[in-house]
């Protein structure tokens, strides 16, 4: 037995003189095939998509700057430039009334803010936005945009026709109750007469829902 163990040959001990490379060395690499994979996926979606404009960008960088954590739903809402487009538009029309009615009444009512009727038309600022920015975003072509389209010209039109008579007429009631029951605490009571709009103010509020989309929605236009 020992005579076999002799014979058998004696291997050097093993030493590796270039060390194993170690883990950390193809963390670049991961790195950099990662951020390939991501200008890949980047580079397919379409150049002419809106994804936010001008408007989405102030509001990102403000929510950055106070490093505020909202809800993905606030999130998506804040990144689409036809809700931001509408809600700015809105929020315009209904402060440029109450300022307007101090010029013109040296008074603070800001009870206008949430009133219908007024110079100018919240209503058609609004869907006017909204339909500029869905032909902005998806184009004229889109099925969505003519249904924005007719949605708008049905909001102003009944701004102008039924609201604005349905004031006429309460304003007429409220004279003749006011002549009939004077001194009964039935004339007290009031219709509201402000509901409608003149072609004027439907007007003014369709150009400045036209302006807030352009504006909110110039990345988008930019992109195309």
């Amino acid at each position: 037995m020992d005579s076999l163990l002799s014979l058998t040959p004696t291997l050097p001990p093993f030493h590796c003189t270039r060390p194993f490379p170690s883990l950390s060395l193809f963390a670049p690499l991961s790195q950099r095939k990662l951020v390939q994979s991501v200008k890949k996926v980047s580079a397919l979606q379409p150049r002419n998509s809106c994804h936010g404009g001008l408007g989405v960008a102030l509001l990102s960088s403000v929510t950055a700057n106070a490093k505020l954590r909202i809800s993905p739903f606030v999130a998506t809402l804040a990144a689409n430039p036809t809700f931001v487009s509408g809600l700015v538009a809105w929020l315009i029309a209904q402060s440029v009334k109450v300022l307007l009615n101090f010029f013109f009444d040296r008074k603070w009512d800001f009870r206008l803010l949430f009133a219908s009727g007024g110079m100018p038309s919240s209503h058609s600022a609004l869907c006017t936005a909204l339909t500029t920015s869905v032909a902005i975003c998806h184009g004229v072509a889109d099925s969505l945009f003519p249904v924005c389209l007719g949605f708008s010209l049905i909001v102003m039109y009944d701004a102008i026709g039924v609201r604005r008579h349905a004031g006429m007429q309460a304003q007429v009631l409220n004279l003749i109750v006011a002549d009939l029951f004077q001194g009964h605490p039935m004339s007290e009571r009031k219709l509201k007469e402000l509901l409608g709009h003149t072609p004027s103010q439907v007007f003014a509020g369709a150009l400045l829902g036209f302006l807030v989309a352009c504006f909110c929605c110039q990345a988008g236009v930019v992109g195309v």
